[in-house]
């Protein structure tokens, strides 16, 4: 079992009805990851979800609470959100820069991930706004200074890369039709173990003694389609991804195996 920290993948929806005279606002949280979490669960990994309005607040602040989790997923959090916590934003107090903590911990022997969305890389706008930060250093791709998403409505399949990983241990060569992903570079130490169109997909990395995965695509929709997410693959990449970031490459577990991770 791995002890996952999964941080974003979630927004506030706010609403306003309008009824002839009369109008009515109500809000409420969605949640992005519901299906990945439920996966990584099934294939017996403890996963802790920080929100993405908690992420300000509670996100692991020290390399010893960090410690207390095998794997970090960034997905769909901008770099705002963890370099601005309340006492440095609203307080004007120093604070760790916890872009620094996330690589120096990974370098120490840690395994982080960043997956695809509006808020992630450089993402929408350029609002994700990774690019020139320690977690790009860190991360097995070069991140672009401007908005770096692919929107591809039509559908397009990723292509697992004749390398042989144990995150794409058993997947087969054509994958399911995504919706858009991020244009990224891979780093000249990197290994690329899917793409699509002619970019990198998903790609790994080994820094100091950790381990770093890019995910170019969302783990959720938009991006991920019901084809991706209905995928028997995508349980099995995903618990096998955490396994090999947290060090893990031992063979599949059973569940795996089957391709029943979800």
């Amino acid at each position: 079992m791995m002890r996952v920290l999964l941080a974003g993948e979630s927004w506030v929806s706010a609403v306003t009805d309008y009824k002839g005279y009369d109008a009515f606002p109500h809000a409420q949280v969605e949640i992005g990851c519901a299906e990945l979490l439920a996966a990584l669960a099934e294939a017996g990994h403890h996963v802790t979800h920080l929100r993405s309005h908690d992420v300000a607040e509670q996100f692991p602040s020290t390399l010893a609470e960090l410690d207390a989790y095998d794997v970090v997923i960034l997905s769909d959090i901008g770099s705002n959100s963890l370099l601005l916590p309340p006492v440095v934003f609203a307080q004007g107090r120093p604070a760790p820069n916890r872009l620094k903590l996330l690589a120096e911990w990974v370098r120490r022997g840690g395994g982080l991930a960043m997956a695809g969305g509006y808020l992630s890389f450089q993402g929408f706008q350029g609002r994700a706004n990774y690019h020139r930060t320690a977690v790009e250093d860190v991360l097995p791709v070069r991140i672009s200074p401007y908005d770096d998403r692919v929107e591809t409505p039509e559908g397009i399949g990723g292509t697992r890369t004749a390398a042989e990983h144990p995150v794409t241990a058993g997947l087969e060569r054509d994958w399911p039709i995504l919706l858009g992903y991020q244009r990224l570079e891979a780093r000249e130490d990197a290994t690329v173990l899917a793409t699509i169109e002619d970019a990198p997909l998903l790609l790994v990395r080994t820094v100091g003694r950790g381990r770093t995965l890019a995910f170019a695509s969302d783990i959720s929709p938009h991006w991920a389609p019901r084809e991706f997410m209905d995928w028997d693959g995508y349980g099995r990449l995903f618990d096998q991804a955490v396994r090999w970031l947290a060090g893990e490459d031992a063979e599949p577990t059973s569940l795996a195996k089957a391709g029943a991770g979800r």
